[in-house]
């Protein structure tokens, strides 16, 4: 599977989404309405949309990108080397900037890929929204308007995984785990993320978790390509 692809040739990617301010009450009005209409289908119950404001990190809208972790692997004389590098800041067309400089400086070519877990239908889309949103030029990997299919050089280990199937959203957490792909224990998840920003402000702590999806996405494209492991000394933040 998949040996048709230069692994070198692909920058694995994930990103952190937080809301855009700590809380409900910080949005203006036209905002606050705005997302009380975005949000109806969130308010089952007695829940309000303020109420469920801690979810508009994953709309792009309604949120912001605090990190973006990369990962490329290297094919050396003594094996595979896996290297991370991650873009986080507060201000968020900081990173996207640098960010923007990687693709078009390293992959601006057509036999360059991305590759997200759940990334064509979270990371990718939502990258290029927030880089429009910051008034930046999309680069040349991200700008798929007016492309076919096969011309987006973009893959997904969850769309890989449904070979063709429509059924719902299976984790990258359940395909570690079904793998045997052996990752390190997180002191947060997910959804812990607006939390650990907004209250805790600790990027660094939301780095390291990132990277570790990066690193957990390369593992389980290389089971996909039935290749060996890269070993955790293998694996370096740069």
């Amino acid at each position: 599977m998949l040996d048709h692809i230069n692994i070198e040739n692909i920058l694995f990617l994930d990103i952190e989404t937080v809301p855009e301010v700590h809380d409900y009450s910080e949005l203006d009005e036209a905002k606050q309405h705005l997302w009380d209409v975005k949000s109806n289908y969130m308010q089952k119950g007695e829940l309000s949309a303020e109420d469920v404001y801690e979810k508009a990190g994953i709309m792009a809208e309604f949120g912001k990108i605090v990190c973006i972790s990369v990962g490329y692997i290297q094919n050396q004389q003594d094996g595979k080397q896996l290297r991370l590098k991650s873009f986080y800041d507060h201000d968020e067309k900081e990173l996207l900037s640098e960010f923007i400089d990687l693709l078009n400086n390293y992959y601006n070519t057509n036999r360059h890929l991305l590759c997200a877990h759940n990334g064509k239908e979270f990371d990718f889309p939502y990258v290029a929204r927030r880089i429009l949103i910051n008034r930046l030029e999309l680069p040349g990997i991200l700008d798929i308007a007016g492309k076919k299919p096969w011309e987006i050089n973009h893959l997904d280990t969850m769309e890989l995984w449904k070979f063709g199937d429509y059924k719902h959203y299976t984790s990258l957490a359940l395909l570690t785990h079904i793998f045997d792909i052996p990752t390190p224990k997180d002191d947060i998840s997910g959804a812990d993320v607006r939390r650990v920003y907004w209250e805790e402000n600790n990027l660094e702590r939301i780095t390291t978790y990132c990277e570790k999806d990066v690193a957990a996405t390369v593992q389980l494209f290389l089971r996909y390509k039935g290749e060996p492991l890269i070993a955790d000394e293998r694996i370096e933040s740069v």
